[in-house]
């Protein structure tokens, strides 16, 4: 069997295979395995995407990967208009701006981050919204990729090994100060320390060659990107007059209302005390429920969900039940917002959307109320 047909049967087996990363979920279609998604690397028809900054990407990346910050993915004007709402960009932009990361429409996308999940969820958000057929989030992320690569765990032993030896090598270099330090044998500890970095130095560059975490700039190969308008998936996304709607049945019938809006954002945040500089005003939607994106991260396992179990308890105790309609925002949308949605589908929610105006869109409509 070719190169070309192993990669297709790889990449049919996909949706079977992710269950492992599901387990327990009732969603079993959203998540991938780290152990699963090595399998794909390198994979022409895979493309892994960075839901982190550029900075974050350039430090360390999987192999092969493209970055698509998350935060970037939602697009509006300076003064908080999205032109194509409630869709994170219009149509001839989102085209564009993923054909240039030389991601076609055949490609199965695995959306990461450093494993916390929003900026994966973000990616997530993004592509399922323009009806790509084939989007995975990597449950943990770049860090859970480290843990099953086997030339890591040989590069982090010898990087160690490395520390510790130059460690002690500038203890012996401190001991020479001291007027009665045996000059002879600390001077001779000092050449053995660096013969014995310069061996492993050698052993971890090459070591390093074999890494699936690389570090580095990206690497474009742009290709052709078409969206097909009949197929944009709006079941998941919504716009401010939305969520407008569903904030006045709040404040008409309290806990009896139909609906939930989750603000996923920090406390300084959300009472107005902190804001992005492009945003008028700081502060919340008027009955929003808090419940920040830590709380559904599993921080403790380096997961990007908790189990569900866990989130089922995490959003029982805040009224989040199956039978409303839930909305969740950040600053953006994709992100912390983008977390919350995901983990909702992941428990078989089913009317969930991001508002992927969020607070850069509703901070800056003066005809829209806030609360601090």
């Amino acid at each position: 069997m070719n190169r070309w047909l192993k990669s297709l049967c790889v990449v049919a087996s996909l949706s079977a295979s992710s269950v492992m990363a599901a387990d327990g979920y009732a969603d079993k279609n959203i998540l991938i395995s780290a152990d699963e998604a090595v399998k794909l690397i390198g994979n022409p028809k895979v493309m892994f995407v960075s839901g982190d900054n550029e900075d974050i990407y350039k430090l360390g990346h999987i192999k092969g990967s493209v970055e698509m910050y998350a935060h970037h993915l939602h697009h509006s004007d300076i003064d908080g208009t999205m032109h194509c709402a409630p869709l994170y960009r219009c149509i001839d932009d989102a085209e564009e701006i993923i054909g240039k990361k030389g991601i076609s429409n055949d490609m199965t996308i695995i959306a990461y981050d450093d494993f916390k999940g929003p900026n994966a969820t973000g990616v997530y958000s993004f592509f399922k919204s323009y009806g790509h057929k084939n989007v995975k989030v990597l449950n943990g992320g770049r860090a859970a990729i480290m843990a099953v690569d086997p030339a890591q765990k040989e590069y982090d032993t010898l990087n160690s090994e490395y520390k510790e030896i130059k460690k002690t090598q500038k203890a012996d270099k401190e001991k020479l100060k001291a007027p009665d330090a045996d000059k002879v044998a600390l001077g001779a500890s000092i050449a053995k320390a660096d013969t014995d970095m310069k061996a492993l130095k050698a052993k971890m560059d090459d070591v390093e060659k074999r890494l699936l975490v690389v570090k580095g700039e990206e690497v474009d190969q742009p290709k052709t990107y078409k969206i097909d308008p009949k197929k944009i998936d709006y079941t998941a996304i919504a716009d401010k007059e939305e969520v407008k709607h569903a904030m006045e049945d709040i404040l008409k019938n309290g806990k009896n209302s139909k609906y939930v809006i989750i603000d996923s954002r920090g406390i300084a945040e959300i009472i107005g005390e902190r804001k992005m500089d492009n945003v008028a005003r700081g502060g919340h939607i008027p009955g929003a429920t808090f419940i920040e994106w830590s709380r559904i991260s599993d921080a403790d396992n380096k997961l990007s969900f908790k189990s569900q179990d866990e989130l089922k308890k995490v959003y029982a105790s805040y009224g989040v039940t199956p039978d409303k309609t839930i909305y969740a925002y950040c600053q953006v949308g994709a992100g912390r917002g983008s977390e919350h949605i995901t983990a909702l589908q992941l428990l078989g929610y089913k009317n969930v959307k991001v508002f992927t105006g969020s607070w850069d869109v509703w901070g800056n409509d003066m005809n829209l109320p806030i609360k601090r």
